[in-house]
């Protein structure tokens, strides 16, 4: 027969279990939503990092070709060299991690048009540079008439407005899709960090129903089995000491308390038994 201790002791072990096993879930389902959100925010902080690189880049590009053509500064030269190296760096780094390819073919194709153009400004000012006169003197006649004439034929102001500043105009546009895209694939991971987090909470808020089912139980019971029949053969007793009336309850007695009852009974009896030998 299960005593009294052990019913409660099992109820409240019941709880405690309930209770660590709803926070053993809840702090799993914590940890993946923690690790989630950490991989969120630095897919979105790389993406968004190489998209500045390449503006970085193309912006520069854009600088050094304007001052070369505007203001005649060969220096600049050599920034626009760094600039279409960088530019092709960032676009392979992009190629291997990039999340969301919806733009990328086009980011690519933008990035070339803009690459072969900065290359060909690039042969076209070298050739149309002065040189020193002895190194005129070991080219030969048709070298430096087709180098004259395409310095002659080169117009950089129609060229780049022409040109390059559509082929620009294009790769910023590329760019900018290129990072609206990766920011709305996240979309459809950020809803499922939503639902993971509705998950983390759930084991806890099933855990609390199921508790505060357990715990109206146990008081039913503790109730029903215990105080009740407690009170009730207190009562009985105090009327019999007090009033001579018979010790009955109405209350039902188990286990502990049902041996508490009989005990009292056989007390009754017996004192009972010892006032009628005295008479």
């Amino acid at each position: 027969m299960i005593g009294i201790r052990k019913r409660v002791l099992g109820s409240f072990l019941s709880v405690v279990a309930l209770l660590f096993f709803a926070g053993l879930v809840s702090l799993f389902e914590l940890r993946r939503v923690s690790s989630d959100t950490e991989e969120i925010l630095r897919a979105s902080e790389r993406n968004l990092g190489l998209a500045k690189d390449m503006l970085d880049a193309a912006a520069r590009q854009n600088k050094a070709v304007v001052h070369s053509i505007v203001f005649r500064q060969r220096d600049y030269d050599t920034v626009l060299l760094a600039s279409i190296a960088e530019m092709a760096r960032t676009l392979d780094v992009i190629r291997e991690e990039a999340v969301e390819r919806a733009y990328l073919d086009t980011l690519s194709a933008s990035a070339a048009s803009v690459q072969h153009l900065a290359q060909e400004f690039l042969r076209l000012q070298t050739q149309g540079r002065s040189t020193p006169a002895g190194s005129r003197e070991l080219r030969s006649p048709q070298d430096t008439l087709a180098a004259d004439s395409a310095a002659m034929d080169f117009d950089g102001a129609r060229w780049y407005a022409d040109a390059y500043s559509n082929a620009y105009d294009r790769l910023t546009g590329s760019i900018k899709n290129y990072m609206i895209s990766t920011q709305s694939s996240l979309a459809p991971r950020t809803e499922q960090l939503r639902r993971n987090a509705y998950r983390a909470v759930t084991p806890v808020l099933i855990s609390l129903l199921v508790m505060i089912a357990i715990v109206l139980m146990l008081y039913y019971f503790v109730s029903v089995y215990l105080v009740r029949p407690v009170l009730a053969m207190n009562k009985s007793l105090g009327d019999y000491l007090r009033f001579g009336l018979p010790f009955k309850i109405k209350a039902e007695v188990r286990d502990e308390v049902a041996e508490l009852k009989e005990r009292i009974e056989d007390t009754v009896q017996l004192a009972k038994k010892a006032k009628q030998e005295q008479r």
